[in-house]
């Protein structure tokens, strides 16, 4: 199975906007109490989320995944820093990446595979304005001709 199949629970668009992504890792995350009911709820965002190696280990922060409703006294905090599971192999290579300029990890997308929630994080370099721009640009002469084509093909 590649890397990002499963049923999709929660995606970072915004990370494809503002990061130029070069590498992703399939990686695990460790949840208690109520988190895993909540994220197959579907009430999970990664928005403004972003991992850091602390201490040898993977840490993802700013990941809101909101209270189970039924959870009362259970349940989490839904802003509370959680450990992703990776090898030790890919740990030391996301460390000597991320000493470089530039560089950062962040969360792209959240789904469920095998019965166990995965985050598919990307190692990503920061885009400039312009570069933003620039492929908002060409994103949208694409899609300008496949309008075009579609049109045709009426016709």
């Amino acid at each position: 199975m590649p890397k990002g199949s499963g049923k999709q629970l929660a995606q970072n668009k915004k990370a494809f906007h503002d990061f130029a992504i070069e590498e992703t890792y399939e990686a695990g995350i460790v949840l208690v109490g109520t988190e895993i009911k909540a994220i197959r709820a579907g009430k999970v965002n990664l928005k403004d989320s972003f991992a850091r190696i602390e201490d040898g280990e993977l840490q993802l922060h700013n990941m809101h995944i909101s209270p189970y409703d039924q959870g009362n006294q259970f349940n989490h905090d839904p802003l509370r820093t959680r450990k992703l599971l990776l090898h030790r192999k890919e740990i030391n290579k996301l460390i000597g990446d991320t000493k470089e300029t530039g560089y950062t990890i962040v969360p792209l997308k959240m789904y469920l595979k095998n019965g166990f929630a995965k985050v598919l994080i990307g190692l990503g370099k920061g885009k400039k304005q312009y570069d933003k721009r620039d492929d908002l640009r060409k994103k949208e002469a694409k899609r300008d001709i496949e309008r075009a084509f579609r049109d045709r093909q009426k016709e």
